[in-house]
């Protein structure tokens, strides 16, 4: 796998990053990485010390793991930024491990787990892995944290850890009896700088404070009296060094370990991916490789007695604030806790363990976010982040975010198959109406039924479906109240409005119907079918009535005796150009007059006039629209010259009325200038400017003069673009985006 190309990022402007010459390269590096590098081994150093002493794991693991996360990790893996090492979200499970089995075969089952990994990535499975709710993952870390803090506040207080969280929790109490008060002055110091760090100027801010805190700790330790104890290193980093431990039996076991290890450092791998491409414009994850890299990772790390090792969003965090540009920084620190781990490591030995633990507990707390609580509260997922957290804390990390899982599934199963049926009797009626709104299965057939037995045998009954999927059972089971009803005298109609249909319940097995098709079958044009001739107008309006005919039905009741449109709505007779849609509007709303090339004749044609001086003096219409369109079969006539050529044809002389629009265009109208800017054909510029054509004729008409001046009635023209489904506005000298207006509009 090559990955020497993206060692840096192509310098701004043209070029490849294979055509970057190596100066350029390493002063790149220079620029960006390498001051990155620093900040994030200064982060990395204590979090791996501290995850390896929390784990129950050698020391030197912690440090083996963070050198093979940074080099090989982020050598190999997909994301460029990404800092990989010992994580705490595998502390619990790590520390299980090692009590069970031993560390040697903890370092098999981590070389197995890497292996698996690398199987993930290469299988291209990696993008299933963020299929997992997040309020899962998020309560699996909080449970985490917790489990983290309560083991490391007994050391803290000068014990050690308890097998399991409900004894670290019983033996508290005595553990704060018999506490050591150098240990608890120790790690309060390092809580303390912790906590308050984040307050200090941001130009002391550039140190990170993790390692402020722990070498401040140390520092105190050596120089006061507190007698606490501390970390115990074997020899140096290559003495730490040793191979895995096949196990002898329970392979069942370590098998559920081994993916257990594998699953939870891939998931927070990708998720701490995701979170970091949202902190550049850099080149996007490839999940694939990245898993591929952290597997690789993995193997090399178990074989020389490493801890598993994963992306850490803290790492990776800080790289991108700390200004990295490619995956060089990455690299780079991993060599300087190298380099510290052997020429330095006695440094390591003076670190009071109580240090590490003040540290682990800071780190444990964050991990419960309180962003992460609100945001479950919000979205109703709050009983599944407690009863993952409790599964993590108190029963292991597997068998809580299983819990967690199966919880969350069966509430996104409750959520998606629940429906609401309401029978009741419509009032001052003596029809029934039941509604049926959601996924109809047979999990809705006890409500379904206790709602249809309240319907009277003999009653006539509308039904309403606001159905997106409706399975053999529901259908049975309305099919046969259906007979039921009408043996008894009753009717029953059927009003579906959502995307499942009766007629096709039993056609075959059932399928979801989703949202776009209701609307392609509303908005859309009838579909023709092979094989039979059709009476598309009457299918339409049966069609018509088993759908929305019921839901228009109560607007046009409050309009049955009056109407109150707020436009004159002038366009033209073509087919394509439908107003309710392109304006969303309903009815009542428009007045909609329509004659071939939407024109307003001033002479010899009464009925547009009629129509005018009605909605203006009798409906006190609020505005004028005239909307032209594009292709327009009539403008194209008029520029091809095609009404003179029919002079005694009743097209000749209605197209004579638009001669005006042509004389314009031609004499170089601004509205067609614009309209040719924007990359209109000289058709659709010849409709433009008929519409500002017509717009200055009802500018000069008496009565709309009069209405103009009396109640404010406006005058707007709209150009509908056919084949992007857009609509322009168009003024007597110029065209507006509507969205453009609209901007203007709240700005004022």
């Amino acid at each position: 796998m090559a990955v020497d190309r993206d060692l840096a990022p192509p310098v701004p402007g043209p070029g490849r990053p294979g055509n970057r010459s190596l100066p350029d390269r390493l002063n790149f590096i220079a620029r960006h990485d390498l001051p990155a590098s620093i900040v994030v081994f200064l982060v990395a150093l204590p979090l791996s010390l501290g995850i390896a002493v929390a784990s129950g794991a050698p020391v030197a693991a912690g440090l083996i793991a963070a050198v093979i996360g940074g080099i090989v990790a982020g050598l190999i893996g997909g994301s460029t930024l990404q800092v990989s090492g010992p994580a705490a979200g595998l502390t619990v499970v790590v520390a299980e491990s090692i009590n069970k089995f031993g560390w040697g075969t903890t370092c098999f089952i981590v070389v197995a787990a890497g292996v698996l990994q690398i199987l993930f990535g290469l299988s291209r499975i990696a993008r299933a892995a963020l299929a997992v709710a997040p309020v899962v993952v998020h309560a699996m870390l909080a449970g985490i944290g917790l489990t983290i803090a309560l083991q490391q506040i007994h050391v803290l207080l000068g014990g050690s850890s308890r097998s399991s969280a409900w004894n670290n929790i019983v033996d508290l109490p005595g553990q704060l009896l018999n506490l050591h008060g150098g240990d608890v002055f120790v790690g309060g110091v390092v809580i303390a700088i912790m906590l308050g760090w984040k307050y200090m100027p941001s130009q002391i801010r550039v140190v990170p404070g993790p390692l402020v805190a722990v070498v401040a700790a140390t520092v105190l330790a050596l120089l006061l009296p507190t007698g606490a104890e501390r970390i115990v290193l074997d020899g140096s980093l290559f003495d730490a060094i040793g191979l895995p431990e096949i196990p002898s039996g329970g392979w069942s076991a370590i098998a559920v370990m081994v993916l257990t290890i594998a699953l939870i450092a891939s998931v927070e791998s990708l998720l701490s991916a995701v979170a970091v491409d949202k902190m550049h414009s850099g080149p996007r994850t490839n999940f694939d490789r990245e898993l591929i890299g952290q597997g690789s990772a993995n193997v090399l790390s178990g074989m020389v007695g490493g801890l598993p090792i994963t992306g850490v969003i803290v790492r990776s965090a800080t790289n991108v604030q700390a200004g990295a540009r490619s995956r060089a920084s990455t690299v780079l620190h991993g060599l300087w806790i190298l380099l510290f781990s052997v020429a330095l490591a006695g440094l390591v030995q003076q670190i009071p363990l109580a240090a590490l633990a003040g540290l682990l507990i800071v780190i444990g707390m964050q991990l419960v976010k309180l962003a992460h609580i609100r945001l479950a509260r919000r979205t109703g997922d709050l009983l599944v982040y407690v009863v993952t957290i409790g599964g993590v804390v108190f029963l292991n990390l597997l068998e809580g975010v299983i819990i967690g899982l199966a919880l969350a599934f069966v509430l996104l199963l409750w959520r998606v198959v629940r429906v609401a049926i309401v029978a009741a009797q419509i009032p001052a009626s003596q029809r029934w109406l039941v509604t049926i709104d959601g996924s109809c299965t047979f999990l809705a057939l006890p409500k379904l039924s206790s709602q249809l037995a309240k319907v009277p045998d003999d009653a006539d009954v509308t039904v309403e479906m606001t159905v997106d999927f409706l399975d053999h059972a529901a259908f049975d089971a309305l099919s046969e109240w259906v007979r039921h009803q009408e043996s008894h005298g009753g009717s029953v109609e059927f009003v579906e409005i959502g995307s499942a249909r009766m007629a096709d319940a039993d056609a075959g097995p059932p399928a979801r119907g989703f949202g776009r098709a209701m609307f392609d079958d509303v908005l859309g044009p009838w579909q023709p079918r092979a094989g039979r001739q059709r009476d598309q107008i009457t299918e339409g309006v049966a069609a018509y009535h088993r759908s929305h005919a019921h839901v228009v039905r109560p607007h046009l009741d409050e309009l049955r005796d009056h109407q109150d449109p707020d436009s004159f709505f002038l366009t033209c007779a073509d087919s394509r150009v439908v107003p309710n849609v392109i304006t969303n509007s309903g009815p009542g709303d428009l007045f909609t007059v329509r004659n071939v090339g939407n024109l307003v004749p001033i002479e010899d044609d009464a009925s547009v006039e009629a129509a005018l001086t009605y909605a203006l003096e009798q409906l006190d219409v609020r505005s004028i629209v005239v909307c032209g369109h594009s292709a327009c079969g009539a403008m194209g006539a008029l520029h091809r010259g095609d009404h003179k050529r029919a002079t005694g044809t009743g097209i000749g002389a209605w197209l004579a009325h638009a001669q005006p629009s042509l004389d314009r265009y031609r004499a170089g109208h601004p509205v067609a200038i614009a309209a040719a800017a924007a990359g209109f054909g000289e058709i659709d510029q010849l409709s433009m400017v008929n519409v500002a054509v017509q717009l200055e004729t009802l500018h000069r008409h008496p009565a709309v003069r009069a209405a103009i001046a009396d109640r404010g009635v406006t005058v707007s023209g709209l150009f509908f673009d056919i084949a992007t489904a857009r609509v322009v506005e168009v003024t007597v000298d110029g065209l507006v985006r509507i969205e453009d207006q609209l901007a203007a509009a709240e700005l004022v």
